[in-house]
């Protein structure tokens, strides 16, 4: 049925039981897992205004990657305690929902699987769901949790 399935993952409670939906196809498929998540690319001014440990002189780019680098590890560690044994975990940056979906297409995967809601932003608000906009952008189809 499914080969490759991209689980869009925050750290949210709505994306972790996706991700745990997605494990579950995964594994009755045999497909390959991959865990995606995305950072924020945050402009000088916006970076200015964060509290950082000022032994510790990176940007607020260099640590927000490196936050979404643990949320990935932990969608991936997630996903193996559910038994899939195919797993691969990225990290982006970029506006979401385009982002999920170039990525889903530069992969090939056959199947998006992400939360109803996740972390969000005002954005969400303003511009409608991140869920919403993958369903639409996406050519493969989208399980919405």
């Amino acid at each position: 049925m499914f080969k490759s399935i991209l689980i869009a993952f925050d750290g949210s409670d709505g994306s972790e039981s996706a991700l745990r939906k997605g494990a579950e196809l995964a594994k009755l498929c045999g497909a390959e897992l991959t865990v995606l998540t995305l950072h924020r690319h945050h402009s000088v001014l916006e970076g200015s205004m964060y509290v950082t440990d000022a032994e510790k002189p990176d940007n607020v780019d260099e640590i927000m990657k490196a936050h979404a680098k643990e949320i990935a590890e932990r969608g991936a560690a997630i996903a193996r305690e559910s038994g899939c044994t195919k797993i691969r975990a990225f990290v982006k940056g970029g506006p979401t929902a385009r982002t999920i979906v170039s990525f889903s297409q530069e992969h090939e995967n056959d199947l998006i699987v992400m939360g109803s809601r996740g972390m969000g932003s005002i954005e969400g608000f303003l511009l409608g769901s991140v869920s919403h906009k993958v369903t639409s952008l996406s050519q493969c189809p989208v399980l919405v949790v």
